[in-house]
């Protein structure tokens, strides 16, 4: 069962080197972060994910560790983040760090020490077949880089070597078992990682390629599966307060191994892409194309249907509902923002809906204002990604606020638009999307039939009808469309309905059973 603090938690995902800078060197740090620990917390957040920020070569923003356990000198000391722990827990605020767990990069001193020739305790810590020539069963690979003759096995990138956790079923000589003892060796090192930050004030971790770590594994990832398990009675036994969200994108297994959450993401024909951005619709991808109909929910008159995320999500919320969460979010930072294709009052009605949905959800830095996708150059390894991890636009000073630092020095370029929406453009106004953030985070917190592990109900999910849901004995109004929609609803349902309006946005009234949603509407009404 999930952690018990995690019923009344809203997360916000900190990308650092975008977030705030706070030595003027053009790349934000942890005291940026400590900095704005007030404004976070006055949007209702009350748990930070903080992307890695560990020593790394930044092949990949991060992903590619160098150190587990020191901070990278670009965001400072492994004293800041002890300190961004304590100044965080003082306010009330929860901090998850980023494990990435199925591979390092290949300048840590693991992997150095795994391509030597002479045996050492490194090396079967990452996957390597037994001759320099030998491909690997059909796994990306690198050979002719190192003095040992072997080729190993990739879990991302080029920089990025596959730590051993084995297989699941073999078919090479070279591939050990997920319970031989070098896989094991793996395991606990990475249980030291946690242990390492666990003891220094960290709350948990978002688990990056959660699923990836057994090779070779069969579709219900046992492997894998047994891992996190493992990993699952150390924390409870040692930390038992500590969390853990996947990357996995299957909350019916990744719930099931050990997960307090599972992020529901970027998968095609339905989730986020089909509410926020229709990237897959008429061989559309993720990468943004803006050539591809948008058919998304929350898009006005774009034809979009419920049904198409509702078709997904429900049977895995059922499935998974007395196991942990699903997280549903804005975006992240692999992701295209949603402010790309939709409007300040779209993304209100967007986020309405996130806000007021069971699990446990995540609010990504920016998106709370409305900051849009830049098409820009890559940086760091992140390609379509680089326009989502742009710096936090505060207020109308030098680089939008977030850097004293030189134009030519930023980490990425701000958004020179003229209408570049800030979080000081927005905080007078009561109207704002930053304030209707605040507003329906707020009633989440106020009423616990809104959060993670409320009841819900579809009411209504007919085309031409608004969508209904209840949470407990509150009733939930959306309505999308630039036109009014209605429905009489049957007086078993409206004999619950009270009148009393707690949020909304736009006009939604009930009168004798009669639920009127006026255009691109949102109410919750006891």
């Amino acid at each position: 069962m999930a952690a018990e603090w995690l019923k009344d938690t809203v997360f916000y995902e900190i990308y650092p080197q975008s977030f705030k800078d706070s030595n003027g060197d053009g790349i934000g740090d942890i005291n940026g972060i400590i900095q704005k620990l007030d404004y976070i917390r006055s949007l209702g957040c009350n748990a930070l994910w903080i992307n890695p920020c560990y020593d790394s070569p930044f092949r990949d923003a991060g992903y590619d560790v160098r150190d587990y356990k020191k901070v990278s000198p670009r965001y400072g000391t492994n004293e800041d983040l002890y300190h961004l722990f304590d100044e965080a827990h003082r306010k009330g605020i929860r901090v998850l760090l980023d494990l990435v767990p199925g591979h390092t990069s290949e300048e840590h001193p693991w992997f150095r020490e795994s391509q030597k020739v002479e045996k050492n305790e490194y090396t079967d810590r990452f996957i390597w077949t037994d001759f320099c020539f030998q491909a690997a069963d059909g796994f990306p690979y690198i050979g002719g880089e190192s003095e040992r003759s072997a080729c190993y096995i990739l879990n991302f990138f080029k920089c990025q070597p596959a730590l051993n956790y084995g297989f699941y079923r073999i078919t090479e000589p070279w591939q050990k078992s997920f319970r031989d003892a070098s896989a094991m060796t793996t395991r606990e090192a990475i249980k030291d990682v946690m242990r390492f930050w666990l003891s220094h004030g960290c709350d948990g971790f978002r688990v990056d390629m959660a699923a990836s770590l057994v090779k070779n594994d069969d579709e219900k990832k046992s492997g894998t599966s047994e891992i996190w398990h493992d990993i699952r009675r150390m924390l409870n036994l040692e930390f038992p307060d500590a969390a853990m969200v996947s990357e996995w994108n299957d909350p019916s297994l990744a719930l099931r191994a050990g997960f307090d959450m599972d992020f529901y993401l970027n998968e095609p024909g339905g989730g986020y892409s089909t509410l926020m951005r229709d990237y897959y619709n008429n061989g559309g991808s993720i990468h943004g194309d803006r050539s591809c109909e948008d058919h998304s929910y929350f898009k006005k008159d774009a034809g979009g249907n419920i049904n198409r995320f509702l078709g997904q999500y429900l049977s895995r919320y059922e499935d998974t509902k007395n196991l942990g969460y699903i997280s549903l979010l804005t975006c992240n930072h692999d992701t295209i923002r949603p402010g790309y294709s939709l409007d300040s009052t779209e993304l209100k009605l967007a986020y309405a809906f996130l806000f007021t949905m069971p699990g446990v959800p995540f609010l990504y830095y920016g998106d709370e204002i409305g900051m849009k996708y830049l098409e820009i150059p890559t940086k760091e390894g992140g390609y379509f990604r680089t326009g989502s991890r742009t710096p936090m636009q505060w207020n109308e000073s030098v680089n939008l606020g977030f850097s004293e630092a030189d134009n030519a020095d930023l980490y990425l370029p701000v958004d020179n638009s003229e209408n570049a929406p800030t979080v000081e453009s927005q905080e007078s106004d009561p109207d704002s999307l930053l304030n209707t953030v605040r507003s329906i985070i707020a009633l989440r917190h106020q009423e616990h039939d809104l959060q993670a592990d409320a009841p819900l109900q579809i009411v209504c999910s007919e085309a031409g009808q608004p969508f209904i849901y209840r949470r407990g004995s509150l009733i939930c109004i959306v309505n999308p469309e630039g036109r009014e929609l209605e429905i009489a609803l049957p007086y078993d349902v409206t004999k619950h309905i009270h009148g009393e309006t707690q949020f909304s946005i736009g006009e939604v009234s009930v009168k004798n059973e009669i639920i009127r949603a006026g255009a691109q509407s949102f109410a919750v009404i006891r």
